[in-house]
């Protein structure tokens, strides 16, 4: 039986699908003289196998390319933006570039995303995973070979990657507390539509925080949506049809809580006199919008150098997959939007 890293050639996928070599180069190229169903599996054969289509000449097959796959759900957010400046500042002080693609918060592009780096042949891979990612298999193409993952903020556990995170639970926790300690009973819980840990942790803050202070849980206050701007003024117009209103909305990310807080105040309600509003990440949005936004501090830039540099100890052979996870600090930041004038 051949050792894991052996290269997989056209030879041993054509010899496999009993097949000649030249049919199999002209299925992987998609050429129109092979039969669709024969192309199909030459591919499905190829990927099964752990095919790499050598995008460099043969005497690089063994070398370092320098390059660091990274793979987030959207490139449009500020956090993530932060987040790949400080992966880039790591990257490039110990000469590796970044080839960054995006999943569009989709599992199946970030399964293409996933293929296209690994022909790519990226010496390493940074995950942040999208929100209906719930598998790892499309990742063993680069755990079958050792080739090191490292996920970050939206994460998935594996004995062989390291993730880093925050501490998800503790922090929705200290937000709803806050909404709570400033006369808030009736809290809306903006969340994703996601199979990840992080909502779901943030969700079990939430309900943490309800019981420890004697407020029951409810489960038409739990809003499950894509946090975009639109899901924001969405939740929006739900909580407005609410009977009683609620006076408390914790959204689980800046951008979906400052499209709430505008829309609510264009429907007349006060905030936070009538209805105090919380949010999560600490965005440049959330100092813009008038009142204030209370939020969550994130430390992205020290997440992305974080991911950067364990990647590159890792391949360096410095350090093994010793730490799992790593979980860096938070801060609520209280502002006006949920600051109610004491009595």
């Amino acid at each position: 039986m051949s050792g894991p890293h052996k290269e997989i050639t056209i030879y041993d996928i054509a010899e496999a699908l009993s097949l000649s070599p030249a049919t199999v180069s002209r299925g992987l190229k998609d050429h129109p003289a092979i039969r669709k169903d024969t192309r199909k599996r030459i591919l499905d054969k190829a990927r099964e196998m752990g095919y790499q289509q050598n995008m460099f000449a043969s005497n690089l097959r063994r070398a370092r390319t320098n390059t660091i796959g990274v793979i987030v759900p959207r490139l449009n957010s500020y956090f993530m933006s932060v987040v790949i400046a400080g992966m880039e500042k790591v990257a490039n002080a110990a000469g590796y570039n970044l080839i960054i693609s995006q999943s569009a918060e989709s599992m199946k592009k970030e399964e293409t995303n996933v293929r296209t780096l690994y022909n790519s042949r990226v010496d390493g891979l940074l995950v942040s995973v999208a929100y209906d990612s719930d598998s790892l298999s499309h990742f063993n193409l680069f755990l079958d070979k050792s080739i090191p993952l490292i996920f970050f903020d939206r994460v998935l556990d594996h004995p062989q990657c390291t993730s880093i995170v925050i501490d998800n639970y503790k922090a929705a926790y200290e937000v709803t507390t806050h909404l709570i300690r400033q006369g808030s009973t009736r809290i809306v819980h903006v969340t994703a539509q996601s199979k990840g840990a992080v909502y779901a942790d943030r969700l079990r803050g939430y309900r943490q925080a309800l019981r420890d202070n004697d407020l029951a849980f409810d489960e038409s206050l739990v809003l499950a949506g894509n946090l975009s701007e639109q899901a924001g003024a969405e939740a929006a117009r739900a909580i407005l049809a609410m009977s009683p209103l609620p006076d408390g909305v914790f959204s689980a990310n800046d951008s979906c809580a400052v499209s709430c807080l505008r829309a609510l105040k264009q429907a007349g309600i006060s905030i936070p006199g009538q209805i105090a509003v919380a949010g999560f990440n600490n965005d440049p949005v959330s100092k813009v919008v008038e009142p204030n936004l209370t939020t969550v501090n994130y430390p992205g830039e020290e997440m992305g150098e974080l991911a950067a540099s364990t990647l590159i100890r890792r391949l360096d052979r410095l350090e093994g997959a010793s730490l799992n996870t790593i979980v860096l600090r938070h801060e609520l930041v209280v502002r006006d939007s949920t600051l109610r004038k004491k009595p």
